[in-house]
């Protein structure tokens, strides 16, 4: 976990502000520091799993970033984010929500099942640390839409951001991402069938990314 903090603190220092990565990465790195307290404190139901997967999930999202910076295709749940990271006309919170969304829809199923091959377990294993994690985010989405969301006195121009935003659920992500990391733990012996499925669940996460992304001004 202090690997993980230090390179979303690097991150944190070298990208600019107004960076739709950065605007990420700072809700990330909140996040991260809340998961870390609460592993420290007892908690989560098994600290080292619980670890683990918060580990090899943020490996998923710092591929992405040294995937970008080295002009590597992205995955497609990321691609939007990276494209239109310097869009005048995306809202931060626009920027935090895409993020959220390629993390959450995509690379929290395949963190899963990572950690599942690591630990040699099976993901009802992890079951409880994920809804606890879940929890977490949960806790802190509403903080985070009401840092980045315009005040009262720019409502009407940002009445089109407000139903954007109120078009996606944290709930409904994570619900699909647990269905995802099941599913594919099952076909796990039809790799055919897990390659098309994870490719088709990269794709659908992109192009809800890219709604998310859509330019408001």
């Amino acid at each position: 976990m202090a690997e993980v903090l230090a390179r979303m603190r690097a991150l944190e220092s070298a990208l600019p502000t107004e960076d739709g990565v950065a605007v990420f990465n700072r809700v990330y790195l909140t996040v991260t520091e809340s998961v870390a307290r609460q592993l420290g404190d007892g908690g989560f139901e098994d600290p080292g799993t619980a670890g683990e997967l918060d580990i090899r999930f943020a490996r998923r999202y710092f591929g992405a970033v040294d995937a970008a910076a080295a002009g590597l295709r992205t995955p497609a749940c990321w691609r939007p984010l990276f494209q239109l990271r310097r869009h005048p006309g995306v809202h931060p919170l626009q920027f935090a929500l895409a993020g959220i969304n390629a993390h959450i829809g995509h690379d929290l199923a395949l963190a899963v099942l990572d950690t599942c091959r690591v630990l040699d377990c099976e993901p009802h294993a992890l079951e409880g640390d994920f809804e606890r994690v879940g929890e977490v985010l949960g806790g802190l989405e509403e903080r985070i839409r009401e840092s980045l969301m315009p005040g009262p006195d720019v409502l009407d121009i940002a009445d089109p951001l407000t139903h954007l935003v109120g078009s996606w659920s944290l709930d409904m992500a994570r619900e699909g991402a647990w269905a995802a990391a099941r599913m594919l733990w099952g076909a796990r012996r039809l790799p055919e069938v897990a390659e098309e499925f994870t490719e088709r669940l990269d794709a659908s996460v992109g192009l809800v990314g890219r709604c998310l992304l859509t330019p408001l001004n």
